[in-house]
């Protein structure tokens, strides 16, 4: 993906060179969905990935972090640079949409972090993946989680599929911003687990239009594979 050069966002936290103490409590993000997707439409064998991923996360909930400050690598200095523009893009992609239905975009902001982070959503873990939080209206990234696709799950990786779990997460703040989320949770009440099940994944593949909306208005910044990664 053609990036380096560009608008960086303004609204992102780098928390990744202040590590905290503690333990780790974990849950949700895209990590978990994933494994309920597989474990619900998979198969036999997708029900055994799915239970596999469960398993990893689950065992580095109570993983303990060190408190000490971090230098980051140029690695991981590049990787946030790349996802500071990438937010950029996003924030210029609806911002330029909603204005055009003559509506002001609320922008969220995105927070970089490591191993563990506070949020309006309690604590979130580098094991969740990346999430959004609507109670303060934010993505959280632990980039690690990118590598870890590749060496744990064998998944292809690259940087644009980085760009579309960025865009992703923003779509989520769309439906916050719409009231959708909101609108999800009224119509689970009362609901089977079954049911709440097939509304939490309508949500997350309306996410994943939004990250295809994204895909469609950054296209010249495409390169060959890049649709292939994500």
């Amino acid at each position: 993906m053609k990036w380096q050069g560009r608008r960086q966002s303004d609204n992102v936290d780098d928390q990744r060179t202040r590590k905290g103490g503690g333990k780790i409590a974990a849950g949700g993000g895209i990590i978990g969905i994933v494994a309920v997707l597989l474990i619900m439409f998979g198969g036999e064998q997708g029900k055994q990935i799915g239970s596999l991923i469960q398993n990893a996360t689950q065992g580095q909930a109570t993983e303990q972090t060190s408190g000490e400050p971090v230098e980051l690598t140029a690695e991981q200095v590049e990787m946030g640079n790349f996802s500071k523009t990438v937010f950029a893009d996003c924030e210029d992609v609806w911002s330029k949409i909603f204005a055009q239905e003559n509506v002001e975009y609320r922008m969220p902001n995105m927070v970089l972090f490591s191993d563990q982070v506070n949020t309006a959503c309690g604590t979130g873990a580098a094991s969740m993946g990346p999430f959004y939080c609507p109670g303060d209206e934010k993505v959280y990234m632990d980039l690690e989680f990118f590598k870890e696709l590749k060496t744990k799950f064998g998944a292809k990786g690259g940087d644009f599929a980085t760009a579309y779990v960025i865009a992703h997460e923003v779509g989520h703040h769309i439906q916050t911003f719409l009231g959708t989320s909101n609108k999800m949770r009224q119509a689970q009440q009362g609901e089977s687990e079954a049911e709440k099940n097939k509304l939490s994944v309508c949500l997350e593949l309306q996410a994943d239009f939004y990250a295809g909306v994204f895909t469609h208005y950054n296209k010249q910044y495409l390169e060959a594979g890049d649709i292939e990664e994500a």
